[in-house]
């Protein structure tokens, strides 16, 4: 079992290269590779250190529940994370570029968002699919920028999850859909870089369904006695592989059934 003094180093190495832009080592010489409760003790931490900051949870963000990302990554697992207020970008749809100065190595997805009507607030074993569909208000169109504070991606499924399931920024489009207009799983994206297409992907291929990713994290949530809450934002995640940019460039998800997403980034502030 995991030292609180190692869930306590690992949480000041990764707060460190946040707050420097500095890539530090993994963390797994730390908490190991296979312990899930301490990679999720060590999150715990670094949330609360941002919280007491001043940020707000707003939301929580899943990672890993494709394919293609669970190559990228060399994980073999979803895992999450949390979504805070001074993550949220999406004033950069009205086409003000989104500042670059708080990443390290950043990737951009595309995917389907949720955001909660009600509580999900059940069992684990309880936790249906029916039951979260009932509990989300609409459907949002959102871009993810991952960033890892690790040098070079060199991530174990528990070194993703101590930096907060590899979060960085999102972006969340105004375009709501409700479930009965819209089926997720049957979502078509293709996510552009300057006009060229560079990855793509359907809703089919966020662990089979966006809602089952939905349903996976409200259990999870639960079992960790934080369940999903009313007026959460959800990001069920990628629905295709991430990719690189740059600043000045400008991203778009095209996902069917809600209007383009598209915003630029801008250069890095001088440190």
């Amino acid at each position: 079992m995991t030292s609180p003094e190692a869930i306590a180093a690992a949480a000041d190495r990764l707060a460190t290269a946040l707050a420097t832009r500095v890539p530090c080592a993994p963390v797994r010489d730390l908490i190991g590779t296979e312990d899930l409760p301490a990679a999720y003790a060590v999150q715990q931490g670094l949330v609360r250190r941002r919280t007491e900051a001043g940020a707000r949870v707003v939301g929580r963000k899943i990672g890993a529940t494709s394919e293609a990302v669970q190559r990228q990554l060399g994980v073999d697992q979803p895992d999450f994370g949390y979504l805070l207020s001074d993550m949220d970008v999406s004033h950069g749809v009205d086409g003000t570029p989104i500042s670059m100065r708080t990443l390290v190595q950043p990737r951009v997805e595309a995917e389907v968002a949720f955001v909660l009507a009600a509580d999900i607030d059940a069992a684990p074993e309880d936790i249906t699919l029916e039951l979260v569909r009932e509990a989300v208000d609409v459907a949002l169109p959102a871009l993810e920028i991952v960033d890892s504070r690790i040098a070079d991606w060199d991530i174990t499924f528990t070194d993703t999850v101590a930096d907060n399931a590899s979060s960085g920024l999102f972006v969340v489009g105004t375009d709501g859909r409700r479930l009965d207009e819209l089926e997720p799983r049957d979502v078509v994206m293709s996510l552009t870089v300057n006009d060229e297409e560079r990855s793509a992907g359907t809703g089919a291929a966020c662990l089979g369904d966006p809602l089952e990713a939905l349903r996976w994290l409200a259990v999870q949530a639960a079992t960790f006695g934080d369940p999903l809450r009313a007026g959460h934002l959800v990001l069920s995640g990628a629905l295709g592989p991430f990719v690189p940019f740059a600043p000045g460039d400008r991203v778009t998800a095209s996902i069917s059934g809600f209007a383009p997403l598209s915003v630029s980034f801008e250069e890095e502030e001088d440190s």
